[in-house]
């Protein structure tokens, strides 16, 4: 499985998770996170690092023009719904994006199905709740277009296998603090989900 590591707000954080082999990192352009990051500190880190790693900008009731404008500034790569866009808002965005849905029953999963999407589970503020999804929706659904995320560990990501996502996305999982991560808890999760 392929991974993300969210919520980076360092340098020395950014490099852990490139070390430890993420595939992908993000930076919460959220203002009322408490992992946010602006896209200036972002551009900061994001030009310090090696290629082949995925630039994930998170968003959340932003029109085209700001999350175009954000990625552009931060060197940001991919743009990362979070939120329910009008179909113009896709059509008028210059990078690549990946929409998210917030899970709240077993057919929301199923939405977006011929494109790779991020499946979180719902919760009123958006993301790095550590709330968790029931895997029992995922029985005999084809997740290979799915990005799981939500209360996810080094501890369970492990039993994801089985299900076949394309990838795990973890924030709250492998912090010390909101924006602080544990390097070895980071390794961990990476190796766990990818051995």
């Amino acid at each position: 499985m392929r991974t993300k590591i969210c919520g980076i707000t360092s340098y020395e954080d950014a490099m852990n998770a490139i070390i430890s082999g993420a595939d992908a990192l993000g930076f919460v352009f959220y203002e009322d996170s408490p992992r946010y990051i602006s896209p200036s500190q972002a551009r900061e880190i994001i030009k310090k690092l090696p290629p082949f790693v995925e630039k994930v900008a998170l968003f959340v009731n932003s029109d085209a023009q700001v999350i175009n404008s954000y990625c552009q500034e931060s060197g940001a790569t991919l743009a990362q719904i979070h939120f329910k866009a009008p179909s113009r808002l896709y059509e008028q965005l210059f990078v690549p994006y990946i929409k998210v849905i917030r899970a709240k029953e077993p057919q929301d999963i199923l939405l977006y199905g011929d494109e790779y999407r991020l499946v979180d589970a719902y919760c009123e503020s958006y993301g790095g709740s550590g709330k968790r999804l029931n895997l029992e929706w995922f029985d005999g659904v084809d997740c290979s277009k799915i990005i799981l995320a939500g209360g996810l560990d080094p501890k369970n990501v492990a039993s994801l296998k089985k299900y076949g996502f394309y990838g795990v996305d973890v924030s709250s999982g492998v912090e010390i603090s909101h924006g602080k991560k544990d390097s070895q808890k980071v390794a961990e999760f990476i190796r766990n989900a990818k051995s």
